[in-house]
């Protein structure tokens, strides 16, 4: 990606928030369009690997649905649903005196699948702000944080830590100086606030190095989790932790599966890894490997044994795909790696 070191007028190129904010949900945006397939054609996560998390998951509301004293409304709400693979999937897999009694409610952006589970309620709406005031249940991010825009700073040739601002060609240039108050208040942004955010988050030490500020993420996650009266909100994320941060930040973007230059102008999914132990402090929590709390909802590693093969080879093949399934999700350095932001209410 170019980068130009001047500082650039304002008025020019827009702070990758902004930026980002456009071409993700703006006219045009890669969310507005009702053509394109879906998220699950542009990036592989937990809910399109198969049953085995939706039955996971399913197990966890089974543990809420217990502690709440089997409730005679158990809400299940999903923000950020995509295609509303995981509800339709939790649901098949509860059992028939819970599901009966679940209220499902996915919200996102975009309109509904037309394939969607007719039990799913779909409110076409963007987070924090369309989860209901009171969610009694399961409230569930998967992925979803990632998606929220944030803004960007860097260490400058000398020593100063500057707003990177980028156009819509995704040319990348200097703006304001972390410590430029009013410059950062010309751009509508509040440069206190991210002062403080990188001061205990994400400090800077050498000149390339970049920040990705996660403060709208932390804000988000806590407004979604005081809509939480009973129950547990379970936010999953790909991301780091203050012993792992990316030196050069961690912005990308998906098109059709692979991995491309993050370009602001609404051609394909703009991402950045997630400051989970930033999230985690914002709603008093803590984190967890996806591979350690899947565990602990009892999925077991392992293959099927092998005399199966000839005596039932339909069921071998098929605890075959499920173990590879298992090994998927539970692989570290791959999706067993995300992190579990969990919060338990009452």
């Amino acid at each position: 990606m170019a980068v130009r070191t001047d500082t650039v007028a304002r008025g020019e190129p827009l702070p990758w928030s902004r930026a980002w904010e456009r071409a993700a949900f703006g006219a045009g945006g890669f969310y507005s369009d009702l053509s394109d397939p879906g998220p699950g054609a542009h990036f592989r996560t937990s809910v399109h690997v198969g049953a085995v998390f939706h039955r996971a998951l399913a197990a966890l509301l089974v543990e809420v649905d217990e502690r709440l004293g089997a409730p005679g409304r158990l809400d299940l709400v999903d923000v950020g649903s995509g295609g509303g693979e995981l509800l339709a999937g939790m649901l098949v897999a509860l059992p028939d005196q819970v599901s009966a009694r679940v209220a499902a409610l996915a919200i996102d952006v975009r309109v509904r699948p037309g394939q969607l589970e007719p039990g799913v309620r779909w409110v076409q709406g963007r987070a924090p702000q369309s989860i209901p005031g009171e969610v009694r249940g399961l409230l569930l991010a998967h992925e979803w944080l990632d998606d929220v825009p944030l803004d960007i700073v860097t260490v400058d040739p000398h020593g100063g830590v500057r707003l990177v601002l980028v156009d819509g060609d995704g040319t990348e240039s200097l703006g304001p100086l972390l410590s430029d108050g009013a410059g950062w208040a010309e751009l509508g942004l509040d440069a206190v606030a991210a002062q403080r955010w990188i001061a205990r988050w994400w400090p800077l030490v050498e000149v390339g190095d970049r920040a990705e500020i996660g403060l709208p993420r932390d804000l988000s996650w806590a407004a979604g989790v005081r809509r939480l009266t009973a129950g547990t909100a379970l936010a999953i994320d790909y991301g780091h932790t203050a012993d792992a941060r990316p030196g050069r930040g961690s912005l990308t973007s998906y098109r059709s599966g692979r991995a491309v230059t993050p370009v602001p102008d609404g051609g394909a999914n703009l991402t950045a890894h997630v400051a989970l132990d930033s999230v985690a402090a914002a709603v008093d929590a803590s984190v967890a490997t996806q591979r350690d709390s899947l565990l602990a909802l009892g999925l077991t590693p392992g293959l099927p044994d092998a005399r199966l093969a000839s005596t039932d080879p339909v069921a071998y093949a098929a605890a075959l795909a499920e173990a590879s399934d298992v090994s998927e999700l539970l692989d570290p350095v791959g999706l067993g790696g995300f992190g579990w932001v969990r919060v338990d209410v009452g």
